[in-house]
């Protein structure tokens, strides 16, 4: 590892320092999003020199090439983030649009929803607490700095578009779309 390293030159070792600390600082890469492109597309370059750095670390990269789509993964439990009842719903909804959006497009385009659309999934769900504004904006964020979504617009408008990036289908692995359901429900029962 150290010999690739040293035979890149000063640009690439660069490259390399700022996509290792984007997968440490967001968890995932995505080639659909403009700031995540270039380090993207170096990863996929030097592969095998990014899986020996971050074995040593005690992580592993997942590459998902048709979906453009890098997780970063760790062997220990204590890096994992823990999401609030809320975040946790959104992001389970996020999936949910995903997956019915992707029914309708093509694999070249990207899914778009808006908050509309996530506060209508929400009522149809029938949970019994209501979405508050500030917990949904602060989930979305959330979920921005992870590279799941991107947004283009005002959070606080129910008309802002919201792209749902494909690094959601590593983020919640699921063959079956009514797990996603089904663990909405028992969040919503365990209220």
């Amino acid at each position: 590892m150290l010999e690739a390293l040293e035979k890149m030159s000063i640009t690439q070792q660069g490259q390399f320092k700022d996509t290792v600390n984007k997968l440490l600082a967001s968890t995932f890469l995505s080639r659909d999003k403009r700031d995540n492109k270039e380090s993207y597309y170096f990863l996929m370059s030097y592969k095998e020199v990014f899986d020996e750095f971050f074995k040593i670390l005690g992580y592993e990269i997942t590459l998902d090439m048709p979906t453009g789509s890098v997780m970063l993964s760790g062997a220990t439990p204590s890096n994992t983030l823990k999401l609030k009842r809320d975040e946790s719903i959104i992001l389970l909804i996020l999936r949910l649009l995903y997956h019915e959006k992707m029914k309708d497009t093509s694999l070249n385009e990207n899914i778009v929803c808006s908050v509309s659309d996530i506060h209508e999934k929400y009522d149809y769900l029938e949970i019994k607490r209501k979405l508050n504004k500030t917990d949904l904006i602060s989930a979305l964020r959330l979920l921005r700095r992870y590279n799941l979504i991107e947004v283009t617009g005002d959070l606080t408008s129910s008309a802002c578009k919201i792209v749902i990036l494909p690094t959601i289908l590593m983020a919640i692995r699921s063959e079956d779309i009514t797990e996603v359901f089904n663990t909405i429900q028992k969040i919503s029962r365990e209220e």
